[in-house]
């Protein structure tokens, strides 16, 4: 049983199993209180883990998978709450703020909680659960969460206040690093610093094939080798490798190679 109160810029969310569900592209700036039970975010080179207590800053334009764990015989609690480009620029011009320079930062940042900005998450999550919880409060909470963050933390503001494109990289180094991302085309080409039409472009002087066939192919040989290798079961692998249900992966999978990925599962246990 799983349960989620939810204002446009607000999610408070509350799971009593374990979820592997997570949007994979990080589109806004998210601002992440950790209540009970631990969150793991997965990126292409660490995990990160958010404990009870913990507050985080997801960076945006970032692919990731999110792991929900909840606390033996308890559940998982979480606060997000979602910084779009608008409200961000409009608080800039109000306070006269402007990232100094562009950082690289680690996809999860952590904030450390102090007396402050406890007290706030508890408020904020009695407006949530009042019956005035108006656009127009929540709008306010938004503003004074940010005003606390940069008075804790204020190179804070050369990541929230930095609204520069990305830059075209090295199409296939991020390819092979990212393929098992389940995401869009767009949101691949963006995160290369491309349009559509250059992205598929370059991948096709690049690969020798179009991006869908590619990455497709890619997926299916990963999961060969994990299933016959490494003795992986299909319906553990399937949404690490980016594929929506396990029928889908399993039909992919057997028009790929001519056999279910259950008929190695069974040879392996012979």
């Amino acid at each position: 049983m799983n349960n989620t109160t939810k204002t446009p810029d607000i999610t408070y969310s509350c799971y009593h199993e374990v979820s592997r569900k997570g949007e994979n592209f990080v589109p806004k700036h998210t601002l992440s209180y950790q209540i009970s039970g631990s969150f793991v975010l997965v990126d292409d080179r660490e995990n990160y883990t958010a404990n009870p207590g913990d507050f985080n800053l997801i960076r945006k334009n970032q692919l990731v998978k999110f792991i929900k764990i909840p606390p033996e015989n308890g559940v998982f609690e979480s606060m997000n709450i979602y910084l779009s480009d608008e409200n961000l620029i409009n608080f800039s011009k109000e306070h006269h703020l402007q990232a100094e320079h562009s950082i690289t930062a680690k996809p999860l940042v952590p904030v450390e909680v102090n007396a402050v900005l406890q007290n706030f998450m508890t408020s904020l999550k009695t407006l949530l659960d009042s019956n005035l919880n108006h656009q127009s409060l929540v709008d306010l909470k938004i503003k004074e969460l940010l005003l606390i963050l940069l008075q804790t933390k204020p190179e804070l503001k050369n990541i929230l206040f930095d609204f520069s494109e990305p830059f075209k990289i090295d199409l296939e180094a991020f390819m092979n690093q990212n393929f098992r991302y389940n995401v869009n085309l767009e949101r691949f080409a963006y995160l290369t610093g491309r349009s559509l039409a250059t992205f598929k472009r370059d991948f096709k002087k690049v690969f020798q094939t179009s991006p869908h066939k590619w990455i497709l192919q890619k997926r299916l040989n990963e999961a060969h080798f994990l299933i016959k290798e490494e003795g992986r079961s299909a319906s553990d692998i399937f949404v690490d490798l980016g594929f929506e249900d396990l029928s889908h992966f399993s039909y992919a999978f057997k028009k790929q190679f001519g056999y279910s990925p259950t008929k190695i599962e069974k040879s392996i246990r012979i």
